[in-house]
């Protein structure tokens, strides 16, 4: 059976369809056999991505590993039992069409509180939640003092989550494996940054989720996703000599899916 792989947070900008994109081609360019659902049915940046990438490849008359994008099937309303939901329905027969043919599944959450997020977090073996370093996107799994010093409760997401969790309990699955990619980190080291090290690391031990590094704010991501393309797929295009920028971002990539620790995954790049 696919393990699934979850990416969400309910704000947007924080990363989410980067790390989704590279995540997923990392793990097709190493051989695995990976499907995708993007579940932000208006926005599709993450399918707008995928998009990019097979048009870009196509005219380039290049064949690279990529995940293989699907929709949600359409559910008959007269199907339904009373009291069902039918994002539940369109949601469950996707995963189950592709379970049983891949390697692993990813799924692109919305950066908001939606039916099919909820649903997907509970069919999550790996939850991945970008994060950039800020106090105002840690409020999303915490609240904090004044100072950031503190922590005063878990907030809207965190609760998502446990939620999430309960459910998987119940149905005797495994426990989700939680991870908290730490994107925009700066560069030195200042108050805001080691505040956040500090309540991040404390929330970890409190709620349960690991913490992994993410990635820098850099100008290639934003000109990669025109094309539809990743940091692993540059020296295909012709670029023959990376730059210092890029070297490092492809460090970051591969530091990220070690911490992933993802089952049956070696890292070859």
């Amino acid at each position: 059976m696919a393990h699934i792989i979850v990416v969400g947070n309910e704000k947007g900008g924080a990363g989410k369809s980067t790390v989704s994109m590279h995540v997923a081609t990392a793990l097709a360019r190493m051989g695995h056999k990976v499907s995708a659902l993007d579940l932000d049915l208006r926005q599709r940046t993450f399918g707008r991505y995928t998009e990019n990438r097979a048009a870009f490849l196509k005219k380039a008359a290049l064949d690279l590993a990529s995940p293989h994008t699907h929709s949600l099937p359409e559910i008959a309303p007269e199907t339904l039992k009373p009291g069902e939901n039918i994002y539940d329905h369109r949601l469950s027969a996707a995963v189950a069409e592709l379970e049983a043919d891949n390697d692993f599944i990813l799924i692109d959450c919305p950066g908001s509180h939606t039916r099919l997020s909820q649903v997907a977090h509970s069919l999550a073996d790996t939850l991945i939640t970008p994060l950039n370093d800020s106090f105002v996107d840690f409020d999303l799994l915490a609240r904090t003092d004044a100072m950031g010093d503190e922590i005063l409760g878990p907030s809207v997401y965190s609760e998502m989550v446990w939620n999430a969790r309960q459910l998987r309990a119940q149905a005797g699955l495994t426990p989700i494996d939680w991870i908290v990619v730490r994107n925009r980190m700066g560069a030195q080291r200042m108050v805001n940054k080691e505040k956040m090290e500090r309540a991040i690391k404390n929330l970890s031990k409190r709620i349960g989720f690991r913490i992994a590094p993410g990635f820098s704010e850099r100008v290639v991501f934003r000109e990669l996703f025109p094309r539809g393309l990743t940091l692993l797929d540059l020296k295909d295009i012709g670029v023959k000599q990376l730059n210092i920028s890029n070297v490092a971002a492809r460090q970051e990539l591969r530091d990220l899916m070690k911490a992933l620790k993802l089952p049956g995954v070696n890292i070859d790049f």
